[in-house]
């Protein structure tokens, strides 16, 4: 089950006893157990029947304890476990998880892992209620999960707006959706997020980012990569050489795979694991490059990637080492 499928019953007033959220992805993790906290009781029920502990706070009996009782004037009451990774003995749960009450709501936000699925409680976890088992997105998956987040909210956002979020922000969803928050809460109602509003309350460059420079570099358009160059030169904050050379090594090693890819577009974006909307930049840039310029490229990023660190190098300022390099990954 999605995590958007259990907030759906919610609101539909259907319910399990328990409520069981693990995984590598704590977005989703708090989006569920959030709603739980904010949404399923009114505010006059809340004060005699929403129960938050916290797995480093508190044991097993007392979780237990708290899921036992009754509800006061209420046909339901909530208790969420926030933090259950961080529980001793959290396996004792399993006394309760066998025989939950129907009127508690016992959610459980378990973060960083799972629990090992051949044990009893995870047998009774798929029994008596839901799991929702989450893992971190590719990253080809976040632009469209972008586009489907800002949808969700009755809002939209360019292509190119997203494009730019997604590269310099990451496999974050939390922070990203914090992001998009925040741009909402500062655009009109009609307004459709696009690359200046990016820049202008995000604080990314439409013009002076990594994913520009890469496609400069591909392109192997000199005057605009070095005019990005002394743009990160002259703001470390917007391009420090330690995000720059992973992201640029990254794309040339996802270049390189496209030699080895028979097919088309849906195949090579497939093989290199990046949404289809890339594919065409890479392959353009294979044809600039070709196998011997990419694979010499490669080297060259792992070359300055430790002189960045001080490694074979005499102390050149990041600014002065991204020129030299990018003049040799081009000539």
């Amino acid at each position: 089950m999605e995590y958007q499928d259990i907030i759906k019953d919610w609101k539909q007033k259907k319910y399990k006893p328990l409520y069981w959220l693990e995984g590598e992805e704590d977005f989703f993790i708090d989006q569920v157990s959030n709603y739980a906290e904010h949404h399923l009781l009114d505010d006059a029920e809340k004060g005699f029947n929403l129960t938050i502990l916290y797995g480093k706070d508190t044991d097993w009996s007392t979780v237990i304890n708290a899921c036992r009782r009754y509800p006061m004037f209420a046909e339901k009451q909530v208790v969420v476990l926030k933090e259950a990774q961080s529980m001793k003995d959290i396996l004792k749960l399993e006394t309760y998880i066998d025989n939950p009450l129907s009127s508690t709501i016992f959610v459980v936000a378990h973060k960083q892992g799972k629990i090992d699925g051949r044990s009893k409680l995870a047998k009774l976890i798929k029994e008596k209620g839901v799991l929702l088992s989450t893992k971190k997105m590719y990253d080809n998956q976040l632009p469209g999960w972008v586009e489907a987040y800002v949808s969700s909210l009755g809002r939209a956002i360019s292509q190119k707006a997203g494009i730019l979020l997604v590269d310099h922000i990451g496999n974050d969803l939390s922070r990203m959706a914090n992001e998009i928050d925040k741009l909402l809460v500062n655009l009109p109602p009609d307004k459709k997020i696009d690359e200046n509003d990016i820049e202008k309350y995000v604080g990314i460059s439409k013009e002076y980012n990594v994913f520009e420079l890469q496609n400069a570099l591909g392109q192997k358009d000199i005057g605009k990569v070095m005019r990005i160059i002394r743009y990160f030169a002259a703001n470390p904050k917007a391009g420090p050489i330690q995000m720059v050379l992973p992201a640029l090594y990254n794309f040339f090693s996802k270049m390189n795979m496209v030699f080895g890819v028979k097919g088309g577009e849906k195949e090579i974006a497939a093989a290199l694991g990046v949404h289809p909307f890339f594919v065409k930049d890479y392959v353009n840039a294979a044809r600039q490059y070709g196998v011997e310029g990419t694979e010499k490229a490669i080297l060259l990023l792992h070359a300055y990637n430790l002189r960045s660190i001080g490694i074979n190098d005499s102390g050149v300022e990041d600014g002065e080492l991204m020129k030299e390099l990018v003049y040799k990954l081009m000539y």
